[in-house]
């Protein structure tokens, strides 16, 4: 059975503890993801892009002013983080913590465990095999698994470390934010088919990335760009060639939108980074 994920007119504000203050974030934005598909959503720096994943996995700090998330038509606004993953869906951390004393495959077991019905328990034969298989999959260290979450791993490793958590615990939708900053151009390609491999009628994603590379290895259905809080346009991957190309300025031209991101923190994408946006005569 195919599942929908919603999002209706949705606003966010972000709440900033140190100044006891708000600011409004996502600003009225629509997005329909099912399974069987994977979106990407690219834009500026300070979009919400990120503040989107968050608020979709039910991050503390974003507030949901108005507008609704449903999942197959039931709305997950008033769900805790763990009702939202043990319903199928996954965020992979643009900046995954590190917890001292707990070891990734006792952490990928419990996980696993949380979403079985009552009653039931991990089978620990299966469960060593697929965890050495997801390992092998993504190239990863032998000892990874056995070593503490994400102490001392490499950016890389952290980022190739939540893939490996999404492939063992096998969501319905994944929100993947920025997987590909901090990896090479090898381990890159390998995310990317890891991803790219899960495709099916019981998987969706949605994919924030600057970077065209990364989208070279996984095959999107849909590529949407937001802008000050809104996806503002959505087409295949033709928009991923022309934003390398000419970055985000003829969007905003095309559609008159006028934003508040300073000239020097705007960015192009490039096939072998971010590229500069404005020449060097321009900063000084």
């Amino acid at each position: 059975m195919q599942r929908v994920l919603d999002i209706k007119d949705l606003h966010v504000e972000v709440v900033d503890d140190e100044n006891s203050s708000t600011k409004e974030i996502l600003k009225g934005l629509n997005l329909t993801v099912k399974t069987g598909e994977i979106h990407a959503i690219m834009g500026p720096n300070g979009t919400g892009k990120s503040t989107l994943a968050g608020t979709i996995m039910g991050h503390y700090k974003y507030n949901v002013t108005s507008g609704d998330m449903l999942l197959d038509g039931i709305s997950i606004l008033n769900d805790t983080v763990d009702e939202r993953s043990r319903n199928g869906i996954f965020l992979a951390m643009q900046y995954p913590n590190e917890i001292s004393g707990v070891s990734n495959s006792d952490f990928i077991k419990s996980c696993v465990q949380a979403r079985l019905p009552e009653g039931e328990h991990v089978k620990l034969f299966k469960f060593i095999k697929d965890l050495d298989k997801a390992v092998s999959d993504l190239k990863m260290r032998s000892d990874l698994p056995h070593r503490y979450l994400n102490e001392g791993f490499s950016g890389g490793e952290k980022k190739r470390n939540e893939i490996l958590q999404m492939k063992m615990l096998k969501p319905n939708f994944a929100i993947l934010d920025e997987i590909d900053s901090g990896l090479d151009v090898d381990a890159l390609r390998i995310v990317g088919e890891n991803v790219n491999n899960m495709r099916g009628d019981d998987f969706g994603a949605i994919v924030i990335t600057h970077y065209q590379r990364l989208l070279d290895y996984i095959n999107c259905d849909y590529v949407h760009i937001m802008v000050n809080g809104k996806i503002v346009k959505t087409g295949g991957k033709e928009l991923i060639t022309k934003i390398d190309n000419e970055g985000y300025d003829w969007i905003k031209e095309e559609l008159g939108i006028v934003d508040d991101i300073p000239t020097k923190a705007r960015t192009v994408l490039g096939h072998c980074g971010v590229k500069k946006a404005i020449n060097q005569e321009e900063i000084k």
